[in-house]
Order: structure tokens, then C-alpha cells, then sequence
């Protein structure tokens, strides 16, 4: 069973970051009736836009896996590699996580069948919708684990019609080993600027290549200020046109987008969220403990360091703590976010 493995060295921007335990320090608190009742630990880095650290608050330099926040690079990786012409629907699609909503899985299923190719081709591991109401609506109808309904069946199927494009082999596409996934590999590390210290599976069962917190906000920072003709523009662009695509419906993702013109914002499992402006600012989070809870509010305090309006952020600053089915509380940011944090 495959824990991890290296790649072989190549010519790269720079040295893999250390694989080491992140010096994580508190960045959430959830209070309770006035009492700090947990304390959430993580990393946060504010990128500028000339790409100097602005901000930064832990461990930003360890090596970390950023599960399904490095979809936007991999879709990057996924164009450079031939992935043929997709509407920016389906190319949002490929970046994204998506929550399981009809227009999704028909997105996805479309894809497929443009090369030639049916659900039976993808080999993620099936699932039921990441989304709480597509979920509930999908039990209800009787249907179970499905791989189209698998969050991250967009990403799935682009590498199967890019490997079929290329005369890859399909059947072993998620093999770390698979020509398709170097040169996505290749591109994780243009983007980062640094070498991949790991390289181990997701939870889709697609590789997953380790980078440092500051790596991976540099290069969402590359796909934020691309020009509109590049691979990076053509990703950055699609999930500006469709964050429906990226998440869901009322997932916060979305409404992040939503929000603030010009945004593109990714979530990942285990408390990664990255974020960044077309000017180049951009801010990674990565919550110690996994907490999903505490991902927007602490994104929200490192987007207001970037110059972000409050007011702007304040739906998403905070997350209630219930008490007897009423708010006693909130979940914000804390330690040197908590200046300027919306209150």
C-alpha cells in the first residue's frame, strides 16, 4: 500500500520545501458565552502583489499536502498537457469540488462522452454528493456511492480525455507513475516555484503532490494575475465565470467569489483555503486540526489584511456557536488576525 514516494530529481525553480511538523500557532478561537472554549492552530500567509509575504503567522514554509486547494494548478497542468477545448463551465469544473448539484454531474458526464468515454472510464472512488442537500435529495431518491457524484469527478474526467488526446493509457491515468501525472507533477512545481517534497494519493485516488503553504498561495497568485490567452488566465478566468462550478450552491466558496469581483478562491480537505485578487494578493490558510469550521473565518481576516472591505467579508468573518438552538457565540479569527478581523 503506497504511503508516499519522491519524485526523481529534476531542473526545478527551487529546493523542496522540509518535510518537517508545521510550527502551527493559534488562528481561530471559538467563544462561548464569553469564554474561549477551543483553540483552532494553523498557518496563514498574506502574499502582496508584487508577491513579497505581507503577512504571515505560523508555519508557511513546511511541507503540507493541499489536498483539493491545488485543483486550479493541476487544471493548469491539464491544458499544458493537451487537454482538448472545453467550455469555461467544464474547465471551472475541473478545478472544482463540486457539491453534486444536476448541472454538475451532467457537466462532468458531457465531458466524458466528448472523447468517447462513460462514468465506467473514471476511476476515482465513488461517493455519495459532497453537498448536504444534494446529498440528502440523493438518498432519498435511493441512489448510492456513485464516481460522477464524487466531488472531484471534474478532474476525473478532464484527465481521462486528456490522456486519451495524448494516447496515454486510461486505465492506469492515476499512477504516480503515469506519463499524464508527471507532467502535471512538472507544473505543480512551475507554478509553486519549488520541488515536490511528497507525493502520495488524495482522497479520490488521484496523486497528490506536497508543496509548502507559501508555494501553493504563489501560485494561485500566477493564475490570478495571468493573461487572459495562457493556461493560468484560462483557469483563473472560467472559475471567475462560474463559481457555481468551483463549489455549489451556498457553499461558501461560491459566495466568496460571488462576493468579490475578480476573486478566485479554493477550498481543500483538512482546513486549506487559498484565495487571490487579480492584482496578485492572495492568502493561504491551512488549519492544523482539519476543521472546516474554522477555514472561512480565518481566510476572511487574512483577505482583510489584503485590503479587502470588511464589509465585504463580514458574512463570512464568523461562524455561530449554538447554545440551546440559539447563537451564544462565534468562531473567529484570533491571535495577530484578530486586529483586523470583522467583529
Amino acid at each position: 500500500m503506497m504511503t508516499h514516494t519522491t519524485l526523481p530529481p529534476r531542473r526545478t525553480p527551487g529546493a523542496p520545501p522540509d518535510a518537517r511538523e508545521p510550527a502551527h500557532v493559534p488562528v481561530a478561537h471559538v467563544v462561548r458565552g464569553g469564554l474561549v472554549e477551543g483553540v483552532h492552530h494553523g498557518s496563514v500567509v498574506v502574499l502582496a502583489a508584487d508577491g513579497s509575504v505581507e503577512f504571515q503567522a505560523g508555519d508557511i514554509e513546511a511541507a503540507f499536502y493541499p489536498r483539493s486547494a491545488l485543483k486550479p494548478v493541476q487544471a493548469v497542468g491539464l491544458l499544458r498537457a493537451g487537454l482538448p477545448p472545453l467550455d469555461a463551465a467544464s474547465l471551472a469544473l475541473t478545478a472544482a469540488s463540486h457539491s453534486g448539484e444536476e448541472r454538475h454531474l451532467a457537466t462532468a458526464l458531457r465531458m466524458l462522452h466528448s472523447a468517447g468515454l462513460s462514468e465506467d472510464d473514471l476511476r476515482n472512488v465513488p461517493d455519495l454528493p459532497y453537498g448536504a442537500p444534494e446529498r440528502d435529495d440523493w438518498l432519498r431518491r435511493g441512489l448510492g456511492p456513485s464516481r460522477l457524484a464524487q466531488n472531484c469527478s471534474g478532474k476525473h474526467a478532464a484527465m481521462l480525455i486528456t490522456a486519451r488526446a495524448r494516447g496515454f493509457r486510461l486505465e492506469d491515468y492515476l499512477d504516480p507513475g503515469h506519463p499524464l501525472q508527471w507532467e502535471i507533477a512538472a507544473t505543480v512545481e512551475d507554478l509553486t516555484g519549488q520541488g515536490i517534497a511528497r507525493v502520495t494519493l488524495d482522497g479520490c485516488g488521484a496523486p497528490l503532490f506536497s508543496v509548502s503553504l507559501h508555494g501553493l498561495t504563489r501560485a494561485v497568485a500566477r493564475l490570478a494575475t495571468a493573461a487572459p490567452e495562457t493556461e493560468e488566465g484560462r483557469v483563473a478566468d472560467a472559475m471567475r465565470a462560474h463559481p457555481e462550478m468551483v463549489a455549489g450552491e451556498g457553499r461558501d466558496v461560491t459566495r466568496l467569489m460571488r462576493a468579490i469581483p475578480g476573486l478566485i478562491a479554493k477550498d481543500g480537505f483538512e482546513g486549506v483555503g487559498i484565495a487571490a485578487l487579480p492584482d496578485g494578493r492572495a492568502v493561504g490558510v491551512k488549519i492544523a486540526d482539519g476543521a472546516d469550521r474554522a477555514r472561512m473565518p480565518v481566510t476572511a481576516a487574512a483577505l482583510a489584511r489584503c485590503g479587502v472591505d470588511p464589509r465585504t467579508l463580514a458574512a463570512f468573518a464568523t461562524a455561530p456557536v449554538i447554545g440551546g438552538g440559539q447563537s451564544v457565540g462565534a468562531l473567529r479569527a484570533a491571535g495577530a488576525l484578530a486586529p483586523v478581523s470583522v467583529p
